[in-house]
């Protein structure tokens, strides 16, 4: 038993060791605080014509008490927010829109303005199956790389999966009628 009392209180020894030289790595992180995250909203399914677009919208969330630099950040030191998309052969991404950023200042840095998110923020973009593509369901997958900081700190960049579906239809077939052809009835 005491060897099992020794071997714990060296375990804390060398534990507590270790925190005080990861304390310069970690020092926005206490023991009990949640790490930076952001999430995102399940993205619901669209249906789109072959040969025509149609626009998608994903959800996001930065946890409480975090920002991330928007796409667009000031300084070309900081690290954007990029939403990067792969679909399948056929199937266009385009026009990925972001939202525009919030200039705010923070204890770090507070003479300089940031561009940031925080909160809830949208990514809009546009699918369009060309027109060649046959009708079926397709999965679009991608992530979102973003770098969280808080009041005292910036941490290491993230990403969080992005995944959907695009149910492509095959459209409308033409009528019976040929516009070219005379109204009038040929005996």
């Amino acid at each position: 038993m005491h060897i099992v009392q020794r071997m714990a209180a060296g375990a804390v020894l060398i534990g507590a060791g270790l925190g005080v030289v990861g304390a310069g790595v970690a020092f926005a992180q206490a023991p009990g605080t949640r790490a930076p995250s952001v999430t995102v909203a399940p993205v619901e399914p669209i249906s789109v014509t072959r040969g025509k677009s149609g626009e998608v919208t994903v959800h996001f969330r930065v946890a409480p008490g975090f920002h991330i630099n928007s796409n667009t950040p000031k300084s070309e030191f900081l690290i954007p927010t990029a939403l990067k998309l792969e679909a399948p052969t056929d199937i266009a991404i385009s026009k990925v829109t972001y939202p525009a950023g919030k200039d705010m200042s923070f204890p770090f840095a507070p003479d300089e303005k940031l561009n940031v998110y925080t909160g809830d923020f949208d990514v809009t973009l546009m699918v369009r199956p060309l027109q060649s593509v046959m009708p079926s369901k397709y999965a679009i997958h991608g992530m979102l790389k973003y770098q969280a900081c808080d009041n005292a700190a910036c941490y290491p960049p993230k990403q969080v999966p992005v995944d959907f579906q695009v149910k492509v239809l095959k459209g409308a077939t033409a009528s019976g009628s040929n516009p070219a052809q005379s109204p009038h009835a040929h005996r």
